[in-house]
């Protein structure tokens, strides 16, 4: 049964573990409930908020507005045309389903093992790791309609995926909550380690010719060494997004920093390693006040322990400076800020 509840702390709904308030909060468990809020005369006049696992926000005040929870669950699979349709409630964790289709077997996104969030956020983020992203996989998803109270379907075309971008965050952003996601997977896999230290990780352990339990027990093994738990310390993963830039500005740059990391990019342009050039401009591990940068990767801000939402965002400023400074490039920030 729907429950609004009022001045409500969102530090357990956010992986940075910032202590802010919501004036009102209401978790959702089915799409009927969903309609339900929707019908409520305390909508019309408030602002809203939804969050999933909270593993992609940084709030820097508390919240007076209404912030709506996305927990409806459930996994299915069907086989269709020879493909793997598995469709997940938004509110399932997306480790958790990862696990579930490397389990039975269902190939394709055992490269996104360990990305924290829920399956909700996926299409919105378009999320990625290892050389996979979600557009590679994803089939269709639905989406409740806050204008109009209808439940519409977008397929691949419809949701304009871009580099850790989709219609969500953009034309659409504020007016559909994502309910399910459908993916096409496959029985056969199609295994790929060729990006990152996969490979690496999987020849230390004398595996020759991974099965996709392989790779996803490789790319867990990297992430845990590299990220820190956001249950013993506040983070949101990745901060800032690889900045994609021109052939020309990357000319200029390496012929400054020959040893930059770099990767080729969409429409023949370059990627830079965001978490490389903050650790050039001397971050890494760096502790500012009660916030910093993770010890294993730069590109991680973390919460100490009593940060608030503008201390970390504060010091995202000065890291965005240092790298505009330093390299001329600059770094866009992948988590929400409220």
């Amino acid at each position: 049964m729907l429950q609004i509840q009022e001045n409500i702390s969102l530090k357990p709904y956010n992986s940075f573990g910032i202590e802010v308030k919501a004036a009102y909060f209401a978790e959702i468990f089915t799409e009927e409930e969903l309609t339900e809020l929707f019908q409520n005369d305390l909508i019309k006049s408030q602002k809203l908020f939804v969050i999933g696992g909270g593993s992609n926000v940084l709030f820097t005040h508390d919240y007076e507005g209404l912030v709506i929870k996305i927990s409806i669950k459930g996994v299915s699979a069907e086989i269709v045309d020879k493909r793997i349709m598995v469709t997940a409630g938004a509110g399932e964790v997306w480790n958790d389903f990862v696990q579930y289709c490397v389990t039975h077997g269902f190939a394709g996104i055992e490269n996104l093992s360990l990305i924290p969030g829920t399956v909700g956020a996926s299409p919105i983020q378009n999320i990625g790791a290892y050389g996979v992203e979600l557009k590679d996989v994803f089939e269709s998803c639905t989406a409740f309609d806050m204008e109009t109270g209808n439940i519409k379907t977008f397929f691949y075309d419809d949701c304009h995926f871009g580099y850790r971008e989709s219609i969500f965050k953009g034309a659409l952003k504020g007016r559909y909550i994502i309910t399910s996601v459908t993916f096409h997977l496959s029985a056969e896999a199609k295994i790929n380690t060729s990006y990152g230290a996969i490979e690496a990780e999987l020849l230390s352990k004398g595996i020759e010719k991974p099965d996709i339990a392989d790779v996803s027990a490789a790319v867990s093994h990297i992430r845990v060494s590299k990220l820190p738990d956001p249950s013993t310390i506040g983070n949101a993963g990745s901060f800032f997004k690889n900045p994609v830039i021109e052939k020309y500005e990357f000319a200029d740059i390496v012929a400054k920093h020959p040893d930059v990391v770099h990767y080729p990019s969409a429409d023949d342009k370059i990627k830079l390693a965001a978490g490389w050039l903050i650790e050039q401009c001397g971050w890494k591990g760096k502790k500012v006040g009660n916030t910093g940068t993770w010890k294993n990767q730069a590109l991680v801000l973390v919460n100490h322990g009593g940060a608030t939402g503008m201390e970390v965002y504060d010091l995202s400023e000065q890291i965005i400076d240092s790298v505009k400074s330093t390299f001329g490039v600059t770094l866009e920030r992948e988590v929400n800020i409220l």
